[in-house]
């Protein structure tokens, strides 16, 4: 499939510090994996550690994979720095600080280390290897052993707490989350008892005059001048990282002073709420500051659209939204309202009133409840179904007649999804919204959406012969199913909230719905359903359409009558 360049353009769009980040920090907590199930082979000999860390060298020493590597240490650490002077306010819980300041505290911890192991061979070619740094650490000087400890304790839980962030709203997190869990004790433990077995096996050796020949050579040792330019090279590393942390809490503080200097304003939260805060700060930080509850699953950080607003009166004096916001509002089809912002991205300069979209869930006593209702990014399967030309019904017909023959229909299409193993989500007049994939793999959930359209269109023609004499022609129907990522959580206010879902698949599906009536057709389908779904349409009609609200064309297939679908399941479950 070729990427064009509207697709590369949207795709760049999306990108933000905060990702980029987040794919540096993989590789970094890739490598720190692998430097873990290598010290784990210490629970069986020196050879297996000698062995695997041969491997472990031969990979990331690799030169594409070095550059990434060192690229990711660079890029992590200068976006940390990065953090420190942006992050104007934290949320209530103390893990965003605790990730910053486990964060800021590795490379301190981890300068001794990597200057006396990997910039000694660089330097002098000296080759320190596990025998090298047990013996120092562990025979010569004690305290090192320690400080390497807290140094992988360090790093593991700053890298546990970001992956956590990352992972917490995807679908498959809940389900997986004990066996991550597991996963996350058990590999630092084995690496520490690994570590501590090759210690003890140092410790026993090291007593031979021949091992010490044969392991603390001038290969392995550096000399005296040599230990001295990488301490010095160490102490002026330590120094500029201290200056660089040092210049962005002066930066906060030039920034805050500025701010105060600046004045303030007041922001009105549509229900009687007023605060007044200093220009600079965002919606989001500003409600943080002053204990406003305010829902972000996401903590802030543009991946999700949960802390959302809509802003009261003109908003022309707005600042524009970043690319982030913009790629985000784009995403969940809020792009063309300029009175939809994101809290956590607009910094207004002047009085600002709005109501948020999103309201959080409070407990009685104030305290946050769990954010799992509030808003969750997966992928789901949307399907639209409409009645055709249910006004013409009741022209002639009592109200009550029409709501019997309505409430049948509808029951139909009912039955007809939750068999399928979907969930009606709203019931619109005389339409639905029914959702799929809340439980299930993406695949699951395509064949699913496909399997109740045909059954929809079973129950509907059994309905049209038990109502024939009612009716002066059958019931006619349109469908429209489309699958992709979109947030689904609970919406409304105060007693009137319902789960549903939300983004750009949800609006497309009701779109296609739509086009059902102009293409003469029962159901119009998009490609990209049947893809995942792994089942042949070649026999429906395929065509391009033009979907209102988005730049690319779509691929879809009509299909006359969906009974017609049924096969297609039956083939792809046989």
């Amino acid at each position: 499939m070729t990427l064009t360049w509207a697709q590369l353009e949207k795709f760049l769009r999306g990108v933000s510090a905060r990702q980029i980040r987040l794919v540096c920090g993989l590789v970094l907590f890739a490598y720190l994996i692998s430097h873990f199930l290598n010290h784990a082979l210490g629970n069986v000999s020196l050879d297996a550690l000698a062995v695997g860390v041969h491997y472990h060298i031969l990979f990331w020493q690799f030169p594409p994979v070095a550059i990434v590597f060192y690229g990711a240490i660079l890029v992590h650490g200068g976006l940390g720095i990065w953090a420190l002077y942006q992050r104007r306010q934290f949320s209530w819980k103390a893990m965003e600080p605790l990730q910053l300041l486990l964060g800021l505290s590795i490379p301190v911890l981890a300068a001794a280390h990597v200057v006396g192991v990997r910039l000694a061979h660089m330097l002098f070619g000296t080759e320190r290897l596990y025998p090298q740094v047990f013996y120092a650490d562990w025979v010569v000087a004690q305290p090192k052993m320690w400080l390497l400890l807290a140094l992988f304790v360090v790093a593991w839980i700053h890298g546990c707490i970001g992956l956590y962030f990352w992972l917490r709203m995807k679908a498959f997190f809940q389900r997986t989350a004990p066996f991550l869990l597991a996963a996350a004790v058990l590999l630092p433990t084995l690496a520490m008892l690994g570590l501590y077995q090759g210690g003890r096996t140092v410790i026993r050796d090291s007593a031979s005059a021949d091992w010490r020949a044969q392991n603390l050579s001038q290969r392995n040792v550096p000399t005296p001048v040599e230990a001295n330019t990488l301490d010095s090279i160490m102490a002026r590393f330590l120094a500029g990282y201290f200056g660089l942390i040092g210049l962005a809490l002066a930066a906060r503080g030039v920034r805050a002073l500025h701010e105060r200097r600046g004045g303030t304003i007041t922001l009105s939260y549509g229900n009687g709420r007023t605060i007044r805060v200093p220009k600079g700060l965002s919606i989001l930080e500003a409600s943080l500051r002053h204990r406003v509850p305010h829902a972000s699953v996401c903590g802030g950080r543009a991946r999700c659209s949960t802390c959302r607003i809509r802003v009261i009166g003109d908003c022309t004096a707005l600042p524009e939204p970043s690319q982030r916001e913009a790629f985000i509002l784009d995403r969940v089809g809020s792009n063309a309202d300029p009175a939809i912002r994101l809290a956590c991205q607009l910094r207004p300069e002047n009085d600002l009133s709005f109501f948020q979209i999103f309201l959080p869930h409070t407990a009685a006593d104030g305290s946050h409840s769990s954010p799992s209702r509030i808003g969750e990014e997966r992928y789901l399967v949307s399907m639209f179904v409409d009645m055709r030309s249910s006004t013409k019904l009741a022209e002639n017909r009592l109200p009550f007649d029409t709501v019997f023959i309505v409430n049948r229909f509808l029951g139909a299409v009912s039955q007809a999804v939750i068999e399928c193993g979907g969930q009606p989500n709203q019931f619109l007049g005389d339409g639905q919204l029914a959702l799929f994939g809340l439980r299930t793999s993406k695949q699951t959930a395509c064949r699913q959406a496909i399997k109740a359209a045909a059954m929809i269109g079973a129950n509907v023609a059994e309905l049209n012969r038990f109502l024939k004499h009612d009716l002066r022609e059958p019931i006619r129907f349109g469908v429209g199913i489309h699958g992709g990522e979109v947030i689904v959580g609970d919406i409304g206010y105060r007693d009137h909230m319902v789960f549903t879902a939300l983004g750009d698949a949800v609006n497309v599906a009701a779109r296609l719905q739509d086009m059902t009536k102009a293409l003469g057709c029962e159901a119009v389908v998009s490609e990209e359903v049947y893809k995942t779904a792994g089942v042949s349409a070649e026999d429906l009609p395929q065509q391009e359409v033009e979907i209102r609200g988005r730049t690319v064309p779509m691929i879809v297939r009509t299909v006359a009558s969906t009974t017609a679908l049924s096969p297609l399941t039956d083939a792809a479950l046989a």
